[in-house]
């Protein structure tokens, strides 16, 4: 062991650091499988008549759990900003667990509504917690590949859910072990969990330093260090510094433009697939299998990309290429088959790009002491328009058809270009505290680490 010193953000990315990464994504994961899930065994309601199921139910049943997601984000960054990431990233998974248990169980639509909004609550916490045990522990230069994990398995939780519905779509009865199914998952997360500490930066931030040194030593074996900063109060109205605020309202504007054409297609996907003639029942959930897999590789090279070409470049390019393959469907009026699953790729494939920027983003862009609370700020921005146009999607199917709805997804893609070219910072390359104090529309990052920076990332990966 050497005395020497090296940074946090430029240590080797160790067994543990990926272990952190692994098991923090565990509600990303939770998040793509309850939400996914739900279209599936709703499919089954409606062909079996169980529980009675209008077209109001439907829509309040799909947009319940989005609520509980505002909610959850809200609340649960800022008290994980108050009481520790540790506490919370325990009690959270636990949560989530007992009430996916609870709902097999639901008797009535306003119960499963009840039970789709509880659920929302508890895994809408678990976003704030998970990113900043991710961010916090992660060295710079691995940052966007770690993130970019994160979102993968939001996909890889939704295709999983797609998987689970295609068994038990004929089964009697089959969406109440659909919707209870979510407990699996969740022990085995919350045995990965256990033994993952404290963030060292959260407790530094509240004046903690020796039990953060304590944590990086046990850690490392090794002198790690964090980048120096004053102890600071977690105060939520800080959120509303003009500053702060425009990084909230910009990440949740290119947040809410990836997500509600994406969750349009999860939540009513088999009906969005058989509109455009590619099967119904078993063989469209198939389908949504097939474009989930999209969904998620397109995270996999956004995670190099964020690093070789920069956020900013990443960013824009993919809205650009999300908007024209939305656009397609819409104007094509008799597209073809194979025409249509191309588009669907292409739109899924590059949607990794916001995917992964709207978590990393606000991570870098945000000092440690709000950091969860401006990750759950931004969501629930976002979650707003996602509610109301999940909630309002039904009814413009019926009325307008899928080419239409499919038009007013290029617009809102549109609207993230058009946000992301003026507004677009480039964070590649910094430490958490040199992004932190960016202003939006910088767009010089650091290509690499810097040369001190590189130097200890080398002596990181000797040790």
């Amino acid at each position: 062991m050497t005395s020497e010193r090296v940074l946090l953000d430029d240590v080797a990315m160790t067994p543990f650091l990926k272990k952190v990464t692994l098991f923090s994504s565990g509600g990303p994961f939770l998040d793509g499988y309850v939400l996914a899930i739900i279209g599936v065994a709703i499919d089954q309601m409606t062909r079996r008549g169980d529980l009675a199921l209008t077209g109001g139910w439907t829509s309040a049943i799909s947009a319940a759990a989005l609520v509980g997601l505002f909610l959850g984000t809200s609340v649960g960054g800022y008290v994980t900003d108050r009481i520790g990431r540790k506490r919370m990233f325990l009690i959270d998974i636990v949560s989530i667990a007992v009430i996916s248990l609870a709902t097999a169980f639901v008797s009535t639509p306003l119960m499963l509504v009840v039970m789709r909004f509880m659920i929302g609550i508890v895994i809408g916490a678990d976003y704030p917690i998970a990113t900043s045990m991710v961010a916090e522990f992660t060295p710079r230069r691995y940052r966007a590949i770690s993130m970019g994990f994160i979102a993968a398995i939001w996909y890889v939780g939704a295709n999983a859910a797609y998987l689970v519905g295609y068994f038990l779509t004929d089964v009697d009865g089959g969406w109440r072990w659909m919707l209870g199914s979510a407990v699996v998952p969740c022990l085995v997360i919350l045995i990965g969990r256990w033994g993952i500490p404290e963030s060292p930066r959260w407790l530094a931030s509240k004046g903690r330093g020796a039990e953060a040194e304590a944590i990086l030593l046990q850690m490392f074996g090794t002198r790690v260090e964090l980048e120096p900063s004053l102890p600071k109060a977690t105060r939520y109205r800080d959120l509303f510094q003009r500053d702060h605020l425009s990084k909230v309202v910009f990440i949740g504007t290119i947040w809410l433009c990836q997500a509600v054409p994406m969750f349009a297609i999860y939540t009513f996907g088999p009906r969005i697939m058989a509109a455009f003639g590619l099967a119904e029942g078993r063989l469209s959930v198939l389908g949504e299998v097939l474009i989930g897999t999209f969904f998620m590789i397109g995270c996999i090279p956004a995670m190099w990309w964020a690093n070789s070409m920069g956020r900013r470049r990443l960013l824009i390019g993919s809205f650009a290429m999300m908007t024209l393959a939305l656009a397609v469907l819409g104007v094509l009026p008799t597209a073809g088959t194979w025409v249509v699953i191309v588009c669907f790729a292409v739109y899924a494939f590059f949607s990794g790009g916001p995917g992964n920027l709207q978590w990393l983003y606000p991570n870098e862009l945000f000092p440690t002491d709000i950091r969860a609370s401006a990750v759950g700020a931004a969501m629930a921005f976002s979650r707003i328009g996602t509610v109301i146009a999940i909630y309002v999607l039904p009814g413009f199917l019926a009325d307008h058809g899928t080419r239409a709805t499919m038009v007013a997804g290029a617009v809102i893609s549109a609207v993230g270009l058009a946000v992301s070219i003026p507004m677009a910072p480039e964070t590649r390359g910094l430490t958490l505290g040199e992004s932190s104090r960016l202003r939006l529309g910088h767009r010089e990052g650091a290509a690499q680490a810097t040369p001190a920076g590189a130097d200890h990332a080398q002596q990181g990966e000797t040790r």
